[in-house]
């Protein structure tokens, strides 16, 4: 199989891949119907980075796959020197694939003297070169206006639902937003399963600190529900876990976290381990390491979404129908199954 997918004769496919997470790279490439194209890529003694493509790109619509995981600032200028490379290499287009993309919290000022670094890093990507920004559940939507070009932001909603239609019991079940921002999103859930009833946890974030967040109290019924938690991102967990114990102190049945990105950094495993949640729901937008999964942490794969979603900017085609779903061809599944 050719790592260089052909379109119509004047249009060719190139996904690549940094060394953040190539395994998710080579599940898209098998959705897609092409290989991940070779990449040198190593540090210097001194932490500099090198990539080269080995084989020919010129013309090529090329696809940068990155996931700004661990080690975030890495890689994410590994991906900004693929990005130069590939303009110097005659590229026809250049598209950014970060199914996480990193410092999207920062997006917004809330002191003095602080930087808004999600519109840096957008500024970045255009400056090294790229054409087109694609990005899955940014924390905050409106983000995609930092970019002075196409942002194609997918969402992880399709997959996440479908798991949950098939897996949970929603007779009972009522959908919580763990804080006030999150409302409209929980919304959509609650609407999509059924018309369940909504609650959201009134919480209150601490700006000097970072991941530090109290709840106060909750807004809904909840007592004797199956609560669905409903978030973007599950970090150091220590939030999140706040909202588990203030479900159940307020009667709740069960709770079930939702999230698109499992980040888990620092105390979050121990945090999930003890905080009595019935199963914690992710996305693979960063890796999950066998040491950091849990038996009842359930990981969906999102190379489908990924790859649905670069096939449509490849082909020209719209966006719309990957809102409410995959195409069958593209299912998700429990990659740690």
């Amino acid at each position: 199989m050719s790592a260089i997918l052909e379109g119509t004769p004047d249009k060719r496919l190139a996904l690549v891949t940094g060394r953040a997470y190539p395994e998710l790279a080579t599940e898209v490439a098998k959705y897609i119907g092409t290989e991940v194209l070779e990449t040198t890529a190593y540090d210097f003694a001194n932490g500099e980075m090198y990539v080269r493509f080995t084989e020919p790109v010129r013309g090529a619509d090329v696809f940068v796959l990155q996931s700004h995981a661990e080690s975030i600032n890495k890689w994410i200028m590994e991906q900004l020197l693929m990005i130069d490379a590939l303009k110097r290499a005659s590229a026809r287009s250049i598209t950014v694939v970060a199914p996480f993309l990193g410092y999207s919290r920062q997006d917004k000022k809330h002191l003095g003297r602080e930087p808004i670094t999600s519109r840096l890093i957008f500024d970045l990507f255009r400056s090294a070169g790229a054409d087109r920004m694609m990005t899955v559940d940014l924390h905050a939507a409106q983000e995609q206006g930092f970019f002075d070009g196409p942002v194609d932001h997918l969402t992880a909603t399709p997959v996440l639902l479908d798991y949950v239609r098939g897996t949970l019991p929603l007779e009972n079940a009522t959908v919580v937003s763990p804080d006030a921002g999150r409302i409209k999103v929980s919304e959509r859930w609650a609407a999509k399963l059924g018309n369940l009833p909504l609650a959201f946890i009134h919480k209150t974030r601490d700006t000097t600190r970072p991941n530090c967040a109290t709840a106060h109290g909750i807004i809904g019924e909840v007592d004797g529900r199956d609560c669905i938690v409903v978030d973007d991102m599950i970090d150091t967990a220590g939030t999140i876990c706040e909202a588990v114990r203030t479900l159940r102190n307020a009667g709740a049945a069960s709770v079930t976290l939702v999230a698109t990105h499992g980040l888990l950094s620092g105390p979050a495993i121990e945090r999930l381990r003890d905080c009595g949640a019935r199963e914690i729901i992710v996305t693979d937008t960063v890796p999950v390491p066998e040491e950091k999964r849990l038996p009842n942490m359930t990981v969906l794969s999102i190379a489908p979404l990924l790859a649905a979603g670069i096939r449509s900017v490849f082909e020209s085609s719209s966006f719309t129908n990957l809102l409410e779903g995959l195409p069958s061809d593209m299912r998700p599944r429990n990659i740690y199954a």
